[in-house]
């Protein structure tokens, strides 16, 4: 089965208008099956096949003359050689759109070979695991909490007969031993996996490297390159502090959060919604599934650096939209039913910042529809942040 993507328009609009599109994001997103479905009529080479890869390194001529356009490489970051001569191919016909559709799992990497050999010419794009809104278009009958759980890659939705415990401890293992090991130059996976599991224990709080350190057993600047691989590579997102000149003591510090519930969950070792229901770090997981969901909304938008956090010495708000200087304010809280005493950080920011720039503030939970709150803060439904 196909799950449509949010993202398609997007892709389609790109290929009309540009030579190259870059679909970046973590591995087992869906970035091939995506340009496949959306590109039939598309060759497809991938560079995850050594000989491609050789190829287009050392012969980057005969490969694209093996693989003329329009033509889908995957993980093209394997080449880095062949940048220079896709700049070539395109520059000898600027006006045919749509020649090379190019993918990539490692973002820092890609970014870096695209910028020095294809600026102007290629439409970068970032495919992040499934919404919830996306994982509903396919399963209407989907409940938050199993979705939290299980989490947004595609396969787990397309075959739902999968175990998902059983697919996180293979994403792991190729994850560690294919993206990290080919980053840098790692002695001990084991470390990093350790590190990985301090990340998903701070997930939705403020990013303390010298912990991360600590807990993983490795020299903090150990841990400041660790933490560019995890976001090189799609599996952490670094969110930061909203300023104002308003308020003293703000912090400057950002928020770590990993990208894909299921696979905090799994870190986590809960692998159930029972478990969930019972964990002690439910409000942080809900917190980083309500983290994603905002953040496609604001991709959907095209508000590219749109998302904050509010926070001081003593008060937070989870989440500031800044829309031109307009600003949402979201709270982020498991209940299924808020009252007013969740409300009472909104009403502070809204004091601090003044009532002239908040457009709105929002209690997101799992209350089944919305409703009023007080002081016009409202209770909304995490289906309804569109």
């Amino acid at each position: 089965m196909w799950i449509s993507r949010a993202i398609e328009t997007r892709l389609l609009r790109s290929a009309k208008t540009r030579p190259v599109t870059v679909l970046t994001g973590a591995r087992q997103t869906g970035k091939t099956a995506i340009l496949l479905h959306l590109f039939p009529q598309y060759s497809l080479v991938s560079l995850d096949l050594p000989s491609e890869a050789e190829l287009a390194e050392k012969e980057p001529t005969r490969f694209l003359e093996r693989h003329p356009p329009p033509v889908i490489i995957d993980e093209v970051l394997y080449a880095p050689g062949l940048f220079r001569h896709l700049k070539v191919a395109v520059d000898a016909n600027r006006s045919r759109y749509g020649q090379f559709l190019l993918t990539g799992s490692q973002k820092f990497t890609l970014m870096k070979n695209v910028s020095e050999s294809l600026a102007g010419t290629a439409d970068i794009a970032e495919l992040e695991t499934l919404s919830f809104a996306e994982i509903q278009s396919a399963w209407p009958r989907t409940s938050i909490e199993s979705a939290m759980v299980r989490g947004g890659y595609p396969e787990l939705y397309v075959n739902l007969e999968i175990d998902s415990a059983a697919f996180y401890n293979s994403y792991l293992a190729t994850y560690l031993e294919r993206d990290v090991r080919s980053m840098t130059n790692i002695g001990s996976l084991r470390d990093f996996e350790r590190f990985l599991r301090a990340c998903a224990l701070s997930s939705a709080n403020l990013l303390n490297k010298a912990n991360l350190a600590r807990a993983a057993g490795i020299a903090p600047s150990t841990a400041n390159q660790w933490l560019t691989i995890l976001e090189a590579s799609g599996q952490a997102v670094l969110l930061e502090p909203w300023f104002s000149g308003k308020a003293k003591s703000m912090v400057k510090s950002p928020k770590l959060y990993l990208t894909d519930t299921g696979l905090l969950c799994a870190l986590l070792n809960i692998r159930s919604e029972e478990a969930l229901r019972q964990s002690p770090f439910v409000g942080a997981v809900w917190e980083t599934f309500v983290f994603a969901q905002l953040r496609e909304r604001e991709r959907r938008a095209g508000r590219a650096g749109s998302l904050f956090f509010w926070r001081d010495r003593t008060r937070e708000v989870d989440f500031v939209v800044d829309a031109g200087g307009r600003l949402e304010l979201f709270e982020a809280k498991w209940t299924e039913m808020p009252d007013a005493g969740d409300t009472a950080n909104l009403d502070f920011v809204r004091n601090i910042v003044g009532k002239s720039r908040i457009a709105s503030g929002s209690v997101v939970c799992r209350t089944p529809s919305n409703y009023p709150l007080a002081n016009g803060f409202r209770a909304l439904p995490v289906t309804e942040l569109d």
